[in-house]
Protein backbone atom coordinates (compact mmCIF):
# COMPACT_ATOMS: atom_id res chain seq x y z
CA UNK A 1 0.00 0.00 0.00
CA UNK A 2 1.40 3.17 -1.17
CA UNK A 3 1.22 6.59 1.49
CA UNK A 4 -0.82 8.35 -0.11
CA UNK A 5 -3.10 5.46 -0.17
CA UNK A 6 -2.62 4.56 3.08
CA UNK A 7 -2.61 8.40 4.98
CA UNK A 8 -5.35 10.30 2.67
CA UNK A 9 -7.49 7.53 1.39
CA UNK A 10 -9.31 8.51 -2.34
CA UNK A 11 -6.72 10.92 -2.71
CA UNK A 12 -5.71 10.96 -6.20
CA UNK A 13 -2.96 12.88 -8.02
CA UNK A 14 -3.31 13.70 -11.88
CA UNK A 15 -0.39 12.79 -14.37
CA UNK A 16 0.76 16.03 -13.87
CA UNK A 17 1.49 16.60 -10.07
CA UNK A 18 5.44 16.93 -10.51
CA UNK A 19 4.88 20.13 -10.65
CA UNK A 20 3.31 20.49 -7.43
CA UNK A 21 6.74 18.99 -6.03
CA UNK A 22 8.95 20.95 -7.98
CA UNK A 23 8.39 24.27 -8.15
CA UNK A 24 10.78 26.85 -6.15
CA UNK A 25 10.34 29.90 -4.73
CA UNK A 26 7.83 31.20 -7.48
CA UNK A 27 5.38 28.19 -6.72
CA UNK A 28 1.98 30.30 -6.47
CA UNK A 29 2.97 32.41 -9.65
CA UNK A 30 3.61 28.60 -11.04
CA UNK A 31 0.79 27.00 -10.05
CA UNK A 32 -1.08 29.37 -10.95
CA UNK A 33 -0.49 29.78 -14.13
CA UNK A 34 -0.71 25.83 -14.38
CA UNK A 35 -4.18 25.97 -13.00
CA UNK A 36 -5.38 28.86 -15.56
CA UNK A 37 -4.29 26.20 -18.10
CA UNK A 38 -6.17 23.27 -16.92
CA UNK A 39 -9.26 25.84 -16.17
CA UNK A 40 -8.72 25.12 -12.03
CA UNK A 41 -9.33 27.69 -10.05
CA UNK A 42 -6.43 28.80 -7.61
CA UNK A 43 -7.65 31.48 -5.70
CA UNK A 44 -9.41 31.29 -2.05
CA UNK A 45 -13.47 32.20 -1.58
CA UNK A 46 -12.18 35.76 -1.20
CA UNK A 47 -9.92 35.95 -4.43
CA UNK A 48 -6.75 35.66 -2.92
CA UNK A 49 -4.08 33.50 -3.87
CA UNK A 50 -4.09 29.85 -2.17
CA UNK A 51 -0.60 29.64 -0.20
CA UNK A 52 2.02 27.02 -1.34
CA UNK A 53 1.07 24.82 2.20
CA UNK A 54 -2.50 24.75 1.07
CA UNK A 55 -2.18 23.70 -2.52
CA UNK A 56 -3.61 20.08 -3.17
CA UNK A 57 -2.10 17.50 -5.38
CA UNK A 58 -3.25 19.07 -8.23
CA UNK A 59 -3.49 22.81 -7.60
CA UNK A 60 -6.77 22.96 -5.98
CA UNK A 61 -7.19 24.45 -2.41
CA UNK A 62 -7.06 21.73 0.40
CA UNK A 63 -6.22 22.43 3.77
CA UNK A 64 -4.34 19.26 3.68
CA UNK A 65 -2.49 20.18 0.98
CA UNK A 66 1.30 19.97 2.09
CA UNK A 67 0.72 16.64 3.71
CA UNK A 68 -0.58 15.12 0.77
CA UNK A 69 1.75 16.27 -1.50
CA UNK A 70 4.41 14.97 1.14
CA UNK A 71 3.35 12.06 0.84
CA UNK A 72 2.72 11.54 -2.87
CA UNK A 73 6.67 12.92 -2.86
CA UNK A 74 7.56 9.24 -0.19
CA UNK A 75 5.63 6.96 -2.62
CA UNK A 76 7.85 8.57 -5.67
CA UNK A 77 11.03 7.13 -3.48
CA UNK A 78 11.84 3.64 -3.74
CA UNK A 79 13.68 4.02 -0.46
CA UNK A 80 10.44 5.26 1.46
CA UNK A 81 7.80 3.27 -0.09
CA UNK A 82 7.74 0.52 2.18
CA UNK A 83 7.76 2.38 5.95
CA UNK A 84 4.08 1.84 7.08
CA UNK A 85 4.91 3.02 10.41
CA UNK A 86 5.20 6.54 9.90
CA UNK A 87 2.45 9.50 9.53
CA UNK A 88 2.36 12.69 7.73
CA UNK A 89 0.64 16.05 9.24
CA UNK A 90 0.93 19.64 8.32
CA UNK A 91 0.15 22.31 11.09
CA UNK A 92 0.10 25.34 8.24
CA UNK A 93 3.60 25.22 6.30
CA UNK A 94 5.49 23.02 9.30
CA UNK A 95 5.34 18.80 8.09
CA UNK A 96 4.63 16.70 11.24
CA UNK A 97 6.12 13.11 10.95
CA UNK A 98 5.26 10.90 13.73
CA UNK A 99 5.95 7.32 14.08
CA UNK A 100 8.72 4.92 13.81
CA UNK A 101 11.45 4.33 11.37
CA UNK A 102 13.85 1.70 11.14
CA UNK A 103 16.94 3.78 10.86
CA UNK A 104 18.19 7.58 10.83
CA UNK A 105 19.16 7.44 7.75
CA UNK A 106 15.92 6.97 6.33
CA UNK A 107 14.07 9.57 8.75
CA UNK A 108 17.14 11.88 7.12
CA UNK A 109 15.85 10.88 3.67
CA UNK A 110 12.07 11.99 4.73
CA UNK A 111 12.93 14.89 6.58
CA UNK A 112 15.26 16.24 3.21
CA UNK A 113 12.20 15.13 0.78
CA UNK A 114 9.75 16.86 2.85
CA UNK A 115 11.80 19.81 2.73
CA UNK A 116 12.22 20.30 -1.04
CA UNK A 117 8.13 19.88 -1.30
CA UNK A 118 7.08 24.11 -2.09
CA UNK A 119 5.21 25.45 0.68
CA UNK A 120 7.13 23.66 3.41
CA UNK A 121 9.50 25.11 6.01
CA UNK A 122 10.01 22.95 8.61
CA UNK A 123 9.94 18.74 9.24
CA UNK A 124 9.53 18.23 12.94
CA UNK A 125 10.27 14.89 13.94
CA UNK A 126 9.90 15.38 17.64
CA UNK A 127 7.30 12.25 17.68
CA UNK A 128 9.41 9.86 15.73
CA UNK A 129 11.22 6.88 17.13
CA UNK A 130 13.86 5.74 14.95
CA UNK A 131 14.72 1.61 15.38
Amino acid sequence: MGWLSRIFPGSKPSDDTSKYLTMGPTFKLKAAEAAAESGTVLETPTGEEIPACKVGLNGEFDESGLAKRVVHAFDLDSELDDIETLWVAQLMSKVVLRGKVPTQALLDRAVSIAMKVPGATEVDTSDVQVG
